[in-house]
């Protein structure tokens, strides 16, 4: 006779469904529930522990990037250029880049195709982060639900125990009434 995990038997009392028919994150609430520990971890801990060096860089480039104080920056820089290529080297006959201003236009335009697909790397990474922090969630949440669905099986029985209890001792009360 084949003796069942306790594994086993909790697949199959709290979520009805064979140990082969449990997805991973199954699997880990039951086994964490079988060896009493938690199951609760911090998505972006575990996301940044997973993180490559260029998944971080790009996270510090969109964090730079799409700041007030990169904003006012960049401004005060373009227009600082734009003063300085019209008034005041142009009165030296000095300026390297006269209106119409062809190349800061190509800085622009270069800054703006590297730093488009940087930040677009970062959305994936934190487009995973969601997805990871959802998967957590999810464990958390089945979890919980088998700890509460386990804790009302056990006051049923400790309910049932105490009525048949109960229900013995009236029955020797109405035999000892009826006997005597």
């Amino acid at each position: 006779m084949a003796t069942s995990s306790p594994l086993d038997d909790l697949s199959q009392r709290l979520l009805g469904k064979p140990p082969g028919e449990l997805d991973d994150a199954q699997r880990r609430v039951l086994a964490g529930i079988e060896a009493g520990t938690t199951v609760s971890r911090d998505a972006a801990n575990l996301a940044d522990e997973r993180a490559t060096v260029g998944e971080r860089l790009s996270d510090r480039v969109a964090a730079v990037g799409g700041s007030w104080g990169f904003i006012i920056a960049f401004t005060a820089v373009l227009v600082g250029w734009m003063i300085l290529n019209s008034d005041i080297l142009t009165q030296f006959g000095r300026a390297f880049d006269p209106y119409p201003y062809i190349f800061l236009n190509l800085l622009l335009s270069t800054v703006a195709a590297i730093q488009a697909p940087i930040i677009m790397m970062s959305q994936n990474r934190q487009s995973a982060k969601d997805r990871l922090a959802a998967s957590l969630d999810y464990e958390t949440n089945l979890r919980a639900e088998l700890d509460i669905l386990r804790v009302h099986h056990k006051i049923d029985h400790l309910v049932l125990a105490r009525l048949d209890a109960i229900e013995a001792k009236i029955d020797g009360l109405a035999k000892s009434a009826s006997g005597a």
